[in-house]
């Protein structure tokens, strides 16, 4: 009797390990193996924060249920066409290969504008089955784009490519689950850095004349009042319509960008000069001719070092940033 018990506990431990074994089996999602090949990304539009990028996308799965085909989803794509699919299905396993162009919206980080660096995003999941079904595995084997194409005024830094789990805080109208749900995707991000001194000569090059022009009331005598107020409030006019005509190229933003730094300071000089010049005039007003020109040289000295001193300073900074 003794005899019989042990080997009937025996042998229900045997079937809840082998049903558990079978249950944990069933469970374990299956792999899709993923791979991209970047042939071209062109059509950055800064303002309206979209890029159009072509690549191969190839995966390997073995359950024919997926279907990719159908079922491949590009969040954040604004439109998406594919201009070749093929499928290997022989052996135990699906091969699909497609050829797509995507346009994509992202978001673009211009503080340190033009001396910025973006980050292209891409990801890719499948519309029908989340990561209980199935889970990305990255193709890592060879290049993951063409070295060969360039993006004009910028360097490809680097592009890696990963696999995540993208969590959706909603049932989609499903109300037997509970509102989250998990979806594998592959992610492909493409970092960026821009040629930037060519365009920021560019772009700031009126603000830096502008600035000169009203830093040579210093060298007009503080008797020729006119000249002096003209040529300063002209330039605080001329700073102001550059920064407009910037700001028209870039996205809104409402952060302090470094397009705003350069230009705040560069106001504030030019407001500067008019102060200092109003102060000249008052003390040619008293008869103290000689020491209001001593004041303009010293003055212009002091301001045209602090001037270039700041702008160098902001410009590492955001070229290092």
């Amino acid at each position: 009797m003794k005899k019989s018990t042990i080997i009937f506990l025996q042998l229900i431990v045997l079937a809840i390990f082998f049903s558990s074994s079978s249950f944990a089996q069933k469970s374990t999602p299956e792999k899709v193996k993923a791979g991209i090949y970047v042939t071209s990304i062109h059509d950055i539009d800064f303002k309206e924060k979209e890029y159009t990028v072509d690549f191969w996308l190839w995966l390997k799965y073995k359950n024919r249920d997926f279907n990719f085909v159908e079922n491949l989803e590009i969040p954040q794509a604004k439109t998406v066409t594919k201009s070749f699919s093929t499928i290997d299905t022989s052996g135990n396993q699906v091969y699909l290969l497609m050829k797509l162009q995507c346009v994509m919206k992202d978001s673009w980080a211009i503080d340190n504008f033009p001396f910025d660096k973006q980050k292209l995003r891409l990801s890719i999941e499948n519309s029908q089955f989340d990561s209980d079904a199935f889970v990305f595995v990255p193709d890592t084997v060879g290049k993951q784009y063409d070295h060969r194409f360039t993006l004009r005024g910028w360097n490809i830094d680097s592009l890696n490519i990963s696999a995540g789990t993208k969590i959706y805080e909603t049932a989609f109208g499903d109300e037997t689950i509970k509102p989250h749900t998990e979806y594998s995707n592959f992610k492909v991000r493409v970092s960026l850095s821009r040629d930037a001194m060519g365009l920021f000569w560019k772009m700031f090059l009126g603000m830096y004349v502008a600035f000169l022009i009203a830093f040579m009331c210093f060298y007009i005598h503080a008797d020729s009042i006119d000249s002096r107020f003209g040529l300063s409030v002209g330039s605080l006019f001329a700073v102001i319509g550059n920064k407009y005509i910037i700001d028209g190229s870039l996205p809104e933003s409402t952060t302090f960008t470094l397009v705003d730094t350069l230009h705040g300071i560069t106001l504030i000089f030019i407001l500067v000069v008019i102060i200092s010049t109003a102060f000249s005039l008052r003390m040619i007003k008293k008869g103290k001719a000689e020491q209001a020109n001593k004041f303009d040289k010293a003055f212009a000295l002091v301001m045209l070092i602090a001037y270039i001193s700041l702008n160098i300073f902001f410009i590492i900074q955001a070229s290092n940033g």
